[in-house]
């Protein structure tokens, strides 16, 4: 059963208000992660409190900067039962987590932040985890 569209819509709004893409199906998934390559960041968003007090703040404060990934998108668990299968098959070597958020470069999966990881760090930390995991496989900005 998937949750009422109306419950989830802030939750989902936390994420695209902040510039994070919606992806509800499995095509949309595989059309931003094969669009031009470079990272996309992909976000499983949750109805549960760690991912309203400490990911979704976490993510939004990690895409502030200078590094950071070409895209970022989300899928919705329990709600877009579809692509979060997508997601979850692509990220086959990781067990299944949501929230969660995984970096992907070139379509295959580099980095991945597991529900764990969220429930044991508050919103700053996950950002500050991230923020290295864009240093490490997101291209550096170009000097002026």
């Amino acid at each position: 059963m998937r949750y009422p569209e109306p419950l989830i819509v802030p939750m989902r709004e936390d994420l695209t208000r902040n510039g994070i893409a919606e992806t509800r199906t499995p095509e949309e998934v595989d059309a931003a992660l094969q669009a031009d390559g470079g990272t996309v960041l992909v976000v499983i968003n949750s109805v549960c409190g760690c991912a309203a007090g400490k990911a979704r703040p976490g993510i939004v404060m990690s895409l502030r900067g200078d590094v950071k990934p070409d895209k970022a998108i989300t899928v919705f668990a329990g709600a877009d039962v579809e692509a979060v299968d997508h997601v979850r098959n692509l990220l086959a070597d990781y067990p299944p987590s949501s929230p969660s958020v995984a970096l992907f470069k070139d379509g295959k999966p580099v980095y991945m932040m597991h529900r764990r990881d969220i429930e044991s760090s508050t919103a700053p930390e996950i950002a500050v985890t991230l923020k290295a995991a864009y240093m490490q496989h997101c291209a550096q900005p170009q000097q002026a």
